[in-house]
């Protein structure tokens, strides 16, 4: 048997119970009417307890990049399938990536959901140096990343995918968090130990992009020490001092949460900067 006490503001003289005992009680209209009420007044709180228990704390200084709820300030784009700028397709192309967003990507009980499929996430707005926090979950053989700048990509793997002969480079068992379009064997492109916590788990990125050096915390754990992100588009320059942030899709479902940035100032910048060579 289970026995809930509830105080009202004129304190009856009996306990609230549930169970056999409550079968045992007899008691008038008023008495019912109190009884109703202070069942409601629990429920009400237990509900937003559990609401403000997962609603996270927006972290001080940063903004949120996904609301929870819908897909405002976010757009469909996936950078590989865009045609160049002067061919006559790219408008109609860019537009049916936009008209195709909301049909593989959605707001799912406050998580930002994908199948697998269609164009990336990608920011309404470009961002340069920043500290991205960023949670995600997948599920087996997943293969997904996060953009920086437009450009790939902070890497997402399962880790119980061998590395195989006919890949010597693809090597999922390292660990995600390494900037994985990074030439291979370069500082940064495998990560310095595996974080992953097992499939089905949260994941938590913490991301922080200075110039064209990039930190990476995977679950509290560094795993990218201030390595040089190169430019996938042309690896001849640096990438560029501002672009989106993307997610990519890849195939296996994958869902974010706890999207939060936080622009970092020019003064921070350099002080970062000093410090990163000095240690060189």
């Amino acid at each position: 048997m289970i026995v809930t006490e509830v105080w009202l503001s004129e304190k009856p003289d009996f306990k609230l119970l549930t169970g056999s005992a409550l079968d045992r009680l007899s008691f008038n209209g008023t008495q019912l009417m109190k009884l109703l009420f202070g069942f409601a007044v629990v429920l009400l709180h237990a509900s937003a307890t559990i609401l403000h228990a997962t609603e996270p704390a927006l972290p001080a200084g940063f903004r949120a990049l996904f609301n929870g709820k819908d897909l405002q300030g976010w757009y469909g784009l996936n950078p590989h399938s865009v045609p160049k700028a002067d061919d006559p397709k790219r408008e109609a192309a860019l537009k049916q990536m936009r008209d195709e967003f909301p049909q593989h990507w959605s707001a799912d009980q406050g998580e930002l959901l994908n199948i697998g499929t269609g164009p990336y996430a990608t920011t309404d707005h470009d961002y340069g140096d920043i500290e991205l926090l960023i949670d995600y979950k997948t599920v087996p053989k997943a293969d997904s990343g996060i953009y920086l700048r437009g450009l790939p990509q902070v890497q997402i793997w399962d880790i119980n995918q061998p590395s195989l002969p006919n890949a010597p480079d693809r090597n999922p068992n390292r660990g995600s968090g390494g900037l994985f379009n990074n030439t291979p064997k370069s500082s940064g492109r495998d990560p310095l130990v595996v974080a992953d916590k097992p499939l089905g788990e949260w994941n938590a990125f913490r991301i922080r992009q200075v110039g064209s050096h990039t930190w990476v915390w995977l679950n509290d754990k560094l795993v990218v020490d201030g390595a040089v992100m190169e430019n996938y588009a042309d690896r001849s320059k640096p990438i560029p001092a501002k672009g989106p942030i993307m997610l990519q899709t890849h195939g296996g479902e994958i869902r974010w949460r706890n999207i939060f940035l936080r622009e970092i100032g020019e003064d921070e910048a350099k002080k970062i900067l000093a410090q990163t060579a000095s240690k060189q």
